[in-house]
């Protein structure tokens, strides 16, 4: 059977056909069945077809609320035999304008036409697409044309110059993710999954994937919920969940609350993965005496990985000082540590994390200077061509083989799961009227971004921060503002960042 999975599509046709009418994802509105979303997108991708000339080469945005309507438009993408490109809906204007001219769509779909007024694109809603007559006829033609190796979906982060970078994942990546994913954790039709993350946050490939192929079924949980700490855990006890992959932001907020512990009914959690930044181990110890026989796993992967790269099953109690390790490769990817003069490292020695492996993204969309930047062949191997990603990440491998983080290597941070370049908010805040130049530094201990502005006009923090929404997420909006007149620089000419951090962090 898995021979015969050589697309994203396959995943769902064999779920169809296996799970059936079984429930595959509920929201607030409803639920949806297996054979049910297949169905429903056959339609989108017959629409997308017949048109707007979606292809592998013609992206199909997908811009919603997050909801089954954004997994059935995923999916009718890809039966047409173009990636899908899921973007937030809250999308400042000036960063959506910059990544629609990057990735020139065929079409986007959405659930309000009018958010693409103004816009040279042609804006489909759901409910349009949705109601499309399905010819499966055609989109077999269509998938005869799409490889394992084309593009599944392409994922934009933050870039250091203030365009987005759309990073491009293959089918075959996911397809390899998701079959590491059933053979090494106990996840199948009886597991029930709580989604926290975001579709625009590549973490929701897990959640997604994950449930087509073992036929879980997933409860896309209201963002409002993770507001409020007990509502949460009602929600997930009504419905049962036992499996769950958060960003520790998340999972810190709820360990700092009262819900985890004293009387409080808890669901029945068997399965507990987090990633996207570093997770504390005081509030890891909370959950884990809380939830004692779970099953916890420290995962690791950059964006220009399908979701996930290394891992670390936690099955001992560390420390509040100690380091949690990220592990060790997961199948099919290799995991190298090079030191600054490209040789490998040691047991021990700091170096630069490389990542290798069929789940290696092809590159950045239609940037080829930045893809031949950031994925370069392996310098250890002259034998043939072997891509590589340097991550930029610094870490060692100690005795026991598990590679352990130890910081960034320049200026990107990872916050609330959402990864950042310093340089993007830099460029954002720089924009504004009044600002000579700016200055982003991450404040590790207290995991805020503290953003400085040389101006010669007093700064009004909270005009300034709804000044900067135009530009940039919410996610990226800096906790604190120091104003001065001038920055310290260093003999070089360059913003003395280190002094800045002495003084300020």
């Amino acid at each position: 059977m898995n021979k015969m999975i050589n697309s994203c599509t396959a995943i769902l046709d064999r779920a169809a056909e296996k799970f059936g009418q079984k429930t595959a994802f509920c929201d607030k509105d409803g639920e949806i069945s297996f054979s049910d979303l297949k169905s429903r997108a056959l339609k989108i991708g017959t629409y997308l077809l017949d048109n707007t000339g979606a292809s592998k080469t013609r992206p199909v945005l997908v811009c919603m609320e997050k909801s089954i309507n954004s997994v059935v438009s995923f999916m009718g993408a890809m039966y047409a035999g173009a990636p899908y490109v899921p973007v937030d809906c809250n999308i400042p204007r000036t960063r959506l304008e910059k990544t629609i001219e990057n990735l020139k769509p065929a079409a986007v779909i959405t659930d309000t036409a009018s958010r693409f007024d103004g816009f040279d694109i042609d804006a489909v809603e759901f409910d349009t697409a949705s109601e499309y007559c399905a010819d499966e006829e055609k989109i077999s033609r269509a998938l005869m044309s799409v490889c394992d190796l084309d593009p599944a979906y392409i994922m934009y982060t933050s870039g250091s110059t203030g365009v987005p970078k759309g990073v491009t994942i293959s089918h075959r990546a996911v397809i390899d993710y998701t079959l590491w994913l059933n053979d090494t954790f106990d996840i199948d039709e009886t597991s029930v999954i709580g989604m926290q993350s975001a579709f625009h946050f590549d973490n929701s490939v897990f959640d997604m994937f994950i449930t087509l192929y073992t036929g879980a079924k997933n409860y896309i949980i209201p963002e409002i919920l993770f507001m409020y700490p007990q509502k949460l855990i009602d929600y997930m006890n009504e419905n049962q969940i036992n499996t769950i992959f958060w960003v520790p932001t998340v999972m810190i907020s709820m360990a700092n609350s009262s819900v985890l512990s004293g009387d409080n009914t808890l669901p029945p959690l068997r399965l507990i993965l987090f990633a996207g930044e570093v997770m504390p181990n005081t509030q890891l110890n909370i959950w884990r005496k809380a939830f004692p026989d779970a099953v916890y796993v420290n995962m690791y992967g950059p964006t220009e990985v399908c979701d996930i790269a290394t891992y670390y099953i936690v099955e001992c109690e560390f420390e509040n000082h100690e380091t949690l390790p990220i592990g060790k490769p997961c199948a099919n990817m290799k995991a190298i540590i090079l030191n600054d003069k490209d040789e490998l490292c040691g047991i021990g020695e700091q170096g630069e994390l490389c990542i290798g492996g069929s789940a290696l993204a092809l590159g950045y969309w239609n940037a080829p200077e930045l893809t031949n930047k950031a994925f370069v062949q392996n310098p250890l191997n002259k034998y043939y061509h072997e891509k590589i990603y340097r991550t930029g990440d610094l870490v060692y491998k100690n005795d026991e083989g598990n590679i352990i983080f130890i910081g960034r290597a320049d200026t990107q941070i990872k916050l609330r799961g959402n990864r950042i370049e310093l340089g993007d908010l830099e460029s954002a805040a720089s924009a504004i009227d009044g600002v000579n130049s700016s200055c982003a530094l991450f404040d590790c201990e207290k995991q805020e971004i503290v953003l400085f502005l040389e101006s010669d006009e007093e700064i009004v923090q909270r005009k300034f921060k709804l000044a900067l929404r135009q530009y940039v997420p919410a996610y990226m909006i800096p906790s604190k503002i120091v104003t001065m007149s001038a920055f310290p620089h260093t003999p070089s000419g360059k913003i003395d960042r280190v002094l800045l951090k002495n003084n300020y962090l």
